[in-house]
């Protein structure tokens, strides 16, 4: 990292996950090596076209749906996701036949109750494409994502200066794998799509993440009061605080057709149930 880019101003709750995940990605380097990660990778079959799901043209919307059972700001998201009620397969499989066009895996363990392992178990039972989220702040996690047969990373601008997130959308790209790059904030989201420019990755699409970092809020606006500053819609997924059919409707009429759904459905008995309900009024698939 160059002098004059500094590491951008994190809120607390961002800057403790990141903190922890520099020890997190140090103790893997320990035990499974770069070049390991790379050998594994040459046995793996070619990654499900992520990007590819999500821009094919439609007058309704493309919905991620996301896997999750806790969060910093909700904890525990469901009783039963305590034990061995989470089944990530299986709700991935709900999403599947409901509609989803592509999935959201966290891997996340200490914040977030995720696991590596969860994106390998739902891909054998589903055929969509499948997005490993997590807080990638080291190329390492972009070769481990591969390695463990994810689709697609996503990549958080809050965390990130502009040479990191340029590297691992690079190495992204050489490794065959779509990207995700958010953002929180207007000036993030300048950062972004001046960074997208240059094509870094061709399979990169661009989230606004309608949760206000600080305050742990969200509100749907946040997406279409920026959306000036987004050259291109087509690749644009607003993120968080989705909760109806009214709210997809709402931004198709802004001109957004992907969005990613996670703790909402997740709070119901039935995610899959949810996100039909959700789809089945107006989109036209």
């Amino acid at each position: 990292m160059s002098e004059a880019e500094s590491q951008p101003e994190m809120p607390a709750t961002l800057r403790e996950i990141v903190e922890h995940k520099r020890t997190e990605v140090e103790a893997a380097k320990s035990r499974t090596t770069m070049s390991d990660l790379r050998a594994r990778i040459e046995d793996e079959p070619e990654p499900r076209g992520f990007f590819e799901a999500l821009t094919v043209p439609t007058s309704g919307t493309r919905v991620i749906a996301e896997v999750k059972r806790r969060s910093p700001s909700a904890g525990l998201i469901r009783p039963e996701y305590d034990s061995d009620g989470f089944d990530p397969s299986l709700i991935a499989q709900q999403y599947s036949k409901a509609g989803a066009s592509a999935i959201s895996c966290l891997t996340d363990e200490k914040f977030f109750g995720g696991d590596l392992r969860f994106l390998r178990q739902i891909k054998e039972k589903i055929d969509l494409p499948v997005l490993r989220k997590d807080f990638m702040i080291d190329p390492y996690q972009v070769l481990e994502a591969r390695a463990h047969g994810a689709d697609a990373i996503l990549l958080i601008a809050e965390c990130l200066t502009d040479t990191q997130i340029r590297e691992m959308l690079e190495l992204s790209s050489t490794l065959g794998l779509s990207a995700l790059l958010e953002v929180h904030s207007r000036d993030n989201l300048i950062r972004a799509v001046a960074i997208l420019s240059d094509q870094l990755n061709p399979r990169t699409l661009l989230g606004i993440n309608n949760r206000d970092l600080t305050r742990m809020v969200t509100d749907l606006a946040h997406t279409t009061e920026l959306l000036d500053l987004v050259p291109d819609r087509s690749i644009l997924v607003s993120e968080s605080g989705i909760r109806t059919s009214d709210d997809l409707e709402h931004l198709r009429s802004h001109g957004v057709h992907i969005t990613l759904i996670g703790e909402h459905l997740m709070r119901q008995p039935n995610p899959g149930d949810a996100l039909a309900q959700m789809l089945t009024p107006t989109n036209t698939q």
